[in-house]
């Protein structure tokens, strides 16, 4: 029988889209499989409660490549971005808050209420991030060399990197080695003295990690999320236009203009191979699609442990993938709103700039760690860290005139639970959200009242309705050892894979989670460069 297409791939997120654009653009033949009935994955905008949009998982843009906007010329398809600013909303129990934006000055004058000292060295923070940033960047689009096999194209990576390292200046080269290898609480305690200025930046250390502000390696995870932008401004976060599907629509409808054939509520069961190579798929409703090659945006777990048959990958490569961490700590809510919440330390429910914020209801960096060391023995935190946006301050289309819709980003959630604790997530989440709900009522009282709906997504949700193995955002943990050219496992970090013409293209590829696209364009990259090999 011939082949059906040239290409394959499992799973409509925003990777596999990313890397179904490319390779139609070269013209290849492409299919894209999604189990879910919308496109997207995790990267949707669903109509939960009649009239009320939700961003249901991802919830921000920011990281996004701007190589990938440009070739698969995706504001020609609708996509756009409101610049969230003010940036960030820290209430705190005193009274007082701090908020942050893109106005340096007013930052610095908002810091000053907490430091002098501070303000004054804020910009030059800033620079300093900057500067590591641009160093790792040109990374996020690169092959990573293999260094288990070293051929010479490796060899010729690793000394470029070596290179590039040279030319940098100490002071560069230290702080890079300290994003490696320090906690974010190690990194910024240098720079700042303010508990207040240090716990607003260190939450993006922290955004879907197991781990604590005091963890080894979760300074890198701050570098991580300071490394896109919004309008030319680095660092800066969004609100896409129409929720965050307004991304993967975009990204959908530039596929298809270009010839690829997506089908929703098609499950893959089973990667079809033949004489250790990839020959297509085969459907939970026994349909079996052949194509030259396979892409795979399932997380690695769910790709080598589930699709596959253990004879068919050597022994100590499925070991690593066994040993690949994917535990989830996160949780999401969504909320359909009456209106704005009424901060003590702000009061008022008519729209003002905090509400056009992300809000954190996290006073000190010991609150987080003791949140985090909750979850270390499978008990949700008694104190979780709060992560807040309303959309519907930039974009009001997502509810009802006067409505608001609410997302709530909350850690640590651990997806594996203690016997004493609950049974499952299923028992437990709505109990834990109520607690949720009671503590933001601490910060704005009757924000309880304002709420119409409540949707609840524990990590055991991600990992059923979206595929998400362990309910991890990421794909895998993002930490050093599960980096560049050790994701998901040494050896194999050039989305290659031991099946010939099976490749993988998600968050689980460097250069890791984050709405980015940046592993789909790269896989598409070493897919074409395989091509006329593959085609034989």
């Amino acid at each position: 029988m011939p082949n059906e297409f040239d290409i394959l791939i499992i799973g409509a997120g925003h990777n596999g889209l990313v890397t179904a654009g490319y390779l139609a653009r070269a013209g290849r033949r492409v299919l894209v499989l999604e189990s879910r009935p919308v496109v997207g994955g995790a990267c949707v905008t669903e109509e939960i409660f009649p009239g009320f949009k939700f961003s249901t998982t991802s919830y921000l843009c920011s990281l996004l490549q701007e190589k990938v906007t440009r070739d698969l010329e995706l504001e020609k398809f609708g996509f756009a971005v409101y610049p969230k600013d003010p940036a960030f909303f820290s209430p705190f129990p005193d009274g007082r808050y701090l908020i942050m934006g893109s106005d340096t000055a007013m930052t610095c004058r908002e810091i000053n209420k907490f430091s002098a000292r501070d303000a004054e060295r804020y910009p030059q923070y800033e620079e300093y991030v900057d500067r590591l940033a641009r160093f790792v960047e040109p990374l996020l689009l690169e092959t990573p060399p293999d260094i288990a096999r070293r051929g010479f194209a490796d060899w010729q990576g690793l000394a470029g990197l070596g290179r590039r390292v040279a030319r940098m200046p100490a002071e560069e080269l230290i702080g890079h080695l300290h994003i490696l290898s320090q906690s974010v609480r190690d990194f910024l305690d240098p720079w700042f003295e303010s508990e207040q200025l240090k716990v607003a930046l260190a939450t993006d250390g922290v955004i879907g990690t197991k781990g604590g502000p005091y963890t080894p390696g979760t300074a890198y995870v701050l570098m991580h999320h300071v490394m896109g932008g919004v309008g030319g401004k680095r660092g800066l976060w969004g609100f896409v236009r129409g929720g965050m599907g307004g991304i993967t629509q975009a990204m959908g409808a530039s596929a298809r203009s270009r010839g690829v054939e997506i089908r929703t509520g098609a499950r893959v069961a089973k990667i079809l191979t033949k004489d250790g190579r990839a020959t297509g798929v085969a459907l939970t409703t026994g349909e079996e699609i052949l194509a030259r090659v396979v892409g795979s945006n399932a997380d690695p777990k769910v790709t080598f442990l589930k699709l596959l048959e253990e004879r068919e990958l050597p022994a100590e490569f499925l070991a690593s993938i066994r040993a690949f961490k994917i535990e989830g700590v996160s949780m999401k809510i969504n909320l359909a709103l009456d209106g704005l919440p009424d901060f003590t330390c702000l009061p008022g429910s008519a729209l003002a700039p905090h509400h056009k914020t992300t809000i954190h209801i996290c006073p000190t960096l010991e609150y987080i760690e003791r949140a985090y060391d909750d979850s270390k023995y499978g008990r949700p935190s008694a104190r979780p860290m709060l992560e807040i946006t309303i959309p519907t301050t930039y974009d009001p289309s997502l509810a009802p005139a006067g409505k608001h819709v609410m997302n709530i980003f909350l850690q640590y959630t651990p997806y594996t639970l203690s016997p004493d604790v609950a049974p499952n997530w299923h028992a437990l989440k709505e109990s834990y959200a109520d607690l949720v709900m009671n503590m933001i009522e601490e910060y704005a009282p009757g924000f309880g009242n304002r709420v119409l709906h409540r949707h609840v997504l524990s990590p055991l949700d991600l990992e059923q309705d979206y595929g998400m193995t362990g309910g991890n955002i990421f794909h895998g943990e993002m930490s050093v050892d599960q980096l560049f050219f050790l994701r998901p496992v040494p050896g194999w970090a050039k989305y290659r894979t031991p099946i010939r013409g099976l490749y993988l293209c998600g968050s689980g590829t460097h250069p890791g989670g984050g709405v980015m696209g940046a592993p789909g364009h790269n896989a598409a990259r070493e897919i074409l460069k395989d091509w006329k090999k593959l085609a034989r």
